[in-house]
């Protein structure tokens, strides 16, 4: 049996893109202290998600580079893998991304977003093509962000054929006006996307692990799914912290996922 602790860090919006570099440089210390192997942050964490009908500074590739070398610095000197929701610049235009870093501080590499929500479509113009897995010691990961993990399923199948015991899913989700404000997880009662978080687990024989920022009302929080499907620990609504979980590797098998005879991405 091998088992892997991980940490979601189910921590408050940023009120600006230099207090998302804080945030996120002290749940790193945090989530090494607490024996995480990995910590997962939110979608677009670092600057701060452009929610859509809001007025957001313009996109600074600079202070986005200066970003990742202090949360690098941070991995480094924590000695843990960060999957940091982000935001980059390409020659395609402003992409939705996890920038995923190793224990030494280098990068590993990016995991860009594919799908994304109508809603984002004049926000963020740049599509993703390429998908990956990543490895921290014993433990194979993928990583699909927000709309893409909800609704499309082959996205999270693609990494569990290919050998990942758990898929991260940051996503990005604060209350809207009269929604429904959910104290259980995956309550009746709300919409669909917590539902998901658990079939996205049983279907593939995989770890989900979907992180969201804190934030009063949402319809969704931090969770992770088993790989059969239930429902292994969730964040209370609003409360902010680190979300810790200690993973069984060995029940991770992929198998069903394996199975799947139609043509995966």
């Amino acid at each position: 049996m091998s088992i892997v602790r991980i940490a979601l860090a189910n921590i408050r919006v940023p009120a600006t893109p230099k207090e998302s570099v804080r945030l996120a440089t002290s749940a790193v210390a945090e989530a090494s202290r607490q024996g995480a192997l990995v910590i997962c942050f939110p979608e677009c964490f670092v600057p701060g998600y452009r929610w859509p009908g809001t007025t957001a500074l313009s996109p600074d590739p600079v202070f986005l580079e200066q970003a990742w070398a202090d949360v690098a610095a941070a991995a480094r000197a924590a000695h843990i893998t960060v999957i940091l929701g982000t935001e980059r610049v390409t020659e395609r235009g402003l992409q939705i991304t996890a920038c995923v870093i190793n224990p030494d501080g280098t990068i590993a590499g990016w995991q860009d977003k594919g799908q994304i929500d109508p809603s984002e479509e004049t926000i963020y113009p740049a599509l993703g093509t390429e998908r990956r897995v990543f490895t921290a010691g014993p433990l194979t990961f993928g990583v699909v962000i927000c709309h893409e993990g909800w609704r499309y399923p082959e996205t999270v199948r693609w990494a569990a054929r290919r050998g990942a015991q758990v898929v991260f899913h940051p996503h990005a989700h604060v209350a809207e006006p009269g929604s429904y404000r959910p104290s259980t997880f995956a309550d009746p009662a709300n919409t669909f996307h917590e539902k998901a978080v658990m079939c996205r687990a049983a279907e593939n024989t995989c770890y989900f692990a979907s992180v969201n920022c804190a934030s009063v009302g949402s319809g969704t929080t931090s969770a992770v799914a088993r790989p059969d499907g239930t429902l292994q620990c969730f964040q209370p609504y609003g409360q902010e912290g680190l979300l810790v979980a200690d993973l069984d590797l060995s029940a991770a098998t992929g198998l069903l996922a394996s199975r799947c005879r139609t043509s995966p991405m």
